[in-house]
């Protein structure tokens, strides 16, 4: 059999306008700004993967990801693309960090790999469709009326789970969630993410007053260096803790696991560097018997397919937060995963991730 090189590298910057500002603690968004990068390789193989920096978590953006992401071009030129383990020890020699680009070409990596194996990802990774995956809808944070009628509109969609950003104010915030409540009843599931808003008394406070509210469980409640304060938190909180921006790869998860920190954990694959690191860190979290959340950025539903591929991996995967390629005012990407009825999706079975971008949609760096 004939062995597999990288013979070509595009990179591209994928711009899409949201239908409407997404707003959290950290700030508002109005567009989704991406990499693709798309690796050809000797045999036709061609294997697509996509990152969506977020600057004020992951300290990168769309540009940096391409200046970086021509270093890693140089480096993997000629290489075998199936040794994924050799090609991200390759990226990290390169430069420290600048994971969001890397987890691009980790999941076009893994994209080739699926294929040259003629199976989908998730078939790839050891996975199997043996449960629903329905992604929750995000409430942006503002005006409590505002957000209760966003909260409303989701459950009249049947979305099986609201996701809710906080993290403005916790006295204000618990105002929002009791708004939002008022509009859509106790039984519908609430996730809280105050995106690192809290000081540390203020969440303590804020999660004691929101117990009644029915919270399956808050997203980084305090800012990611204050980790050490975490268990503490955990300790007095009557709602369940789920490690976020403090959470970005397995040596975060070790650390965390170690500390008695949170709960949960909420793996991106922006914050992780890919799907190698994620693997990882769900092997670290299957061990600990801790639940995972598969999330994400602000990427199209090429990204949002690999993520899809990723949850099926692992029974301790039962959060899915895909919901911010439905904010985009277009779709770029032909094939992938489908959103149904009820935030159910459904995973493709075609070979690798099943989803590229279309040629309209691409502008050469």
């Amino acid at each position: 059999m004939q062995s597999l090189v990288i013979t070509k590298i595009d990179l591209n910057k994928l711009f899409i306008p949201l239908k409407e500002p997404f707003i959290i603690s950290l700030g508002p968004l109005y567009n989704a700004e991406s990499v693709i990068v798309k690796i050809e390789t000797n045999t036709g193989i061609t294997g697509w993967g996509e990152c969506s920096p977020f600057m004020s978590i992951n300290g990168e953006s769309a540009d940096t990801g391409l200046v970086v992401g021509r270093y890693f071009e140089k480096a993997l030129l000629g290489t075998d693309p199936l040794a994924i383990g050799d090609r991200i020890a390759d990226m990290d020699r390169i430069i420290y960090g600048n994971k969001s680009i890397k987890s691009a070409f980790d999941m076009a990596l893994y994209d080739i790999a699926a294929k040259h194996a003629g199976q989908p990802l998730y078939r790839f990774l050891g996975g199997k469709k043996d449960k629903e995956i329905a992604t929750d809808y995000t409430v942006s944070v503002g005006a409590p009326e505002k957000m209760a009628a966003d909260a409303l509109k989701i459950k009249e969609q049947g979305f099986p789970v609201i996701k809710v950003k906080i993290g403005k104010g916790g006295a204000q915030d618990v105002e929002r969630i009791r708004a939002i409540r008022a509009a859509v009843g106790n039984e519908i599931p609430l996730r809280v993410d105050a995106n690192q808003g809290w000081s540390k008394e203020e969440a303590i406070e804020t999660l004691k007053a929101l117990a009644p509210f029915n919270i399956q469980h808050c997203e980084e409640p305090i800012p990611r260096w204050q980790f050490t304060e975490l268990p503490d938190i955990k300790a007095q909180s009557p709602i369940l803790m789920m490690a976020d921006e403090s959470c970005c790869d397995q040596h975060d998860v070790q650390r965390l696991i170690k500390m008695g920190a949170c709960d949960r954990i909420n793996i991106k694959l922006g914050k992780s560097g890919g799907i190698y690191n994620a693997l990882e860190m769900i092997r670290l979290a299957e061990a600990a018997g801790m639940e995972i959340q598969i999330g994400a950025f602000l990427e199209s539903r090429l990204a949002m397919t690999a993520f899809a591929h990723l949850a099926l991996c692992s029974p301790n995967i039962v959060y899915f937060d895909f919901d911010t390629a439905l904010m985009f005012s277009e779709d770029p990407v032909t094939g992938g995963m489908v959103y149904k009825e009820k935030g159910v999706i459904e995973v493709p079975d075609a070979p690798g991730i099943g989803a590229v971008i279309k040629e309209d949609f691409l502008k050469p760096a």
